[in-house]
């Protein structure tokens, strides 16, 4: 049976806010929570979309949230799944560089990752490359062996499940529309219901800064949206690639750079690229959502960022718009792949938030205001952080709710 009024609303059923709500049922089993979504099902865009990789923490500056989340994060999430019969695999990932000038961001990234707590990060030479990926160029690569591969969707559904079976509730197919207070209590729309909650926890992805908005509170961040395109390797070819197969990625960017991912199904794919997109839910090349475009363009913040990233932006475009470019990416690092192995192009979309400077926030961030908790900005590894991420949130709110 529904509640008439709960004392905390989780706003998006992806893999943030499920494992949030898990855990403030484990927590206060006292507690009435409820999780609404507007699909009709969970983990539907950004948890249902990414690479399936459970990261070690490489690539974030050591001190950052998304440093010890992702290393606390690691562990706790392959004890979740070994706990409750989630697939997963340690496959190892190699960060691969395949010229010179390459060597010395590859160090500092096993220095960072070092400095981190990564354990088993080991920097190998050719004939070790060469052993674990037979058919990958390269001089030097990072060896990671605590990363590994997963499927999101059936964590977040493990997640969901446990959640139900404490009691509580979770509620698809309604968009929150408005969000109003009423004396002590938050009025929540939706397109079929009306739900009223003591508190909001707001983890709504490509849609957080809007439904942060509808509350009153605007920290001067935009939610961009970025595509990434990918295509699978067919079946055949797909046994060039052993594992992970990543190249020494860009320190300014927030993106990996295009690499090779063995699925925890065995199928391999290549990508992804960031290409700027014009609808926050834009899977296609041509999709376009006026709403949303003009909630980019009007924001001061992207045009700073534009213009301090407009050739890399180019660049992304046209190689989204160029399969040869696609191709030569993925030549750097395996040179034996061909156009005709390429098949089945695929996306997903990133929410990268933006400030009004301009910056491509490169860390977690997670606010409390007006009754509410908002993750304005939880990309890669928010996945393989999500238990920890939610631990976060429901310690902030055990203070800022007084549960």
């Amino acid at each position: 049976m529904k509640k008439s009024i709960y004392d905390i609303a989780v706003i998006g059923a992806g893999i943030i806010g499920l494992a949030t709500a898990m855990q403030l049922t484990n927590k206060f089993p006292s507690l009435k929570i409820v999780v609404l979504d507007k699909e009709n099902v969970t983990a539907e865009h950004q948890t249902g979309h990414n690479s399936g990789v459970i990261h070690a923490g490489i690539y974030y500056k050591p001190g950052s949230a998304k440093a010890s989340f992702c290393y606390t994060g690691n562990k706790e999430l392959r004890q979740f799944c070994d706990e409750n019969d989630v697939p997963y695999k340690m496959c190892g990932k190699l960060v691969i560089a395949v010229n010179e000038h390459e060597i010395p961001m590859l160090e500092e990234l096993h220095k960072r990752g070092t400095a981190n707590g990564v354990e088993g990060l080991q920097i190998i030479g050719k004939d070790e490359l060469s052993e674990k990926e037979p058919n990958a160029a390269g001089l030097k690569a990072i060896w990671s062996p605590n990363t590994g591969i997963i499927d999101y969707k059936k964590v977040t559904e493990s997640y969901a499940g446990l959640f139900k079976k404490n009691g509580g509730d979770l509620i698809l197919n309604s968009k929150v529309k408005s969000l109003n207070r009423e004396n002590k209590n938050i009025v929540l729309e939706t397109e079929n219901k009306t739900i009223k909650s003591k508190h909001i926890i707001n983890c709504a992805g490509l849609h957080a800064d809007q439904i942060a908005r509808l509350m009153g509170h605007d920290a001067g961040i935009r939610i961009v949206p970025f595509r990434g395109e990918y295509y699978s390797i067919s079946k055949a070819r797909g046994k060039l690639i052993n594992g992970l197969i990543y190249p020494v990625p860009d320190p300014a960017m927030p993106f990996l750079g295009v690499h090779f991912t063995t699925r925890i199904d065995g199928t391999v794919e290549a990508g992804p690229n960031a290409v700027l997109a014009f609808a926050r839910e834009g899977y296609s090349k041509f999709s376009f959502n006026l709403p949303d475009a003009f909630n980019t363009l009007a924001f001061p913040g992207f045009w700073k960022m534009s213009a301090k990233h407009w050739k890399t932006g180019l660049a992304e475009q046209y190689r989204s718009i160029n399969k040869n470019s696609f191709l030569k990416s993925l030549q750097y690092l395996v040179p034996d792949i061909k156009m005709s192995d390429l098949t089945e192009p695929g996306s997903g979309v990133r929410a990268q938030a933006v400030d009004k400077a301009g910056n491509l926030l490169q860390d977690f961030s997670i606010i409390e205001a007006n009754s509410a908790i908002h993750v304005l900005s939880a990309p890669s590894p928010g996945a393989t952080s999500s238990l920890t991420i939610g631990k976060h949130i429901v310690e902030l709110a055990r203070k800022n709710f007084e549960l």
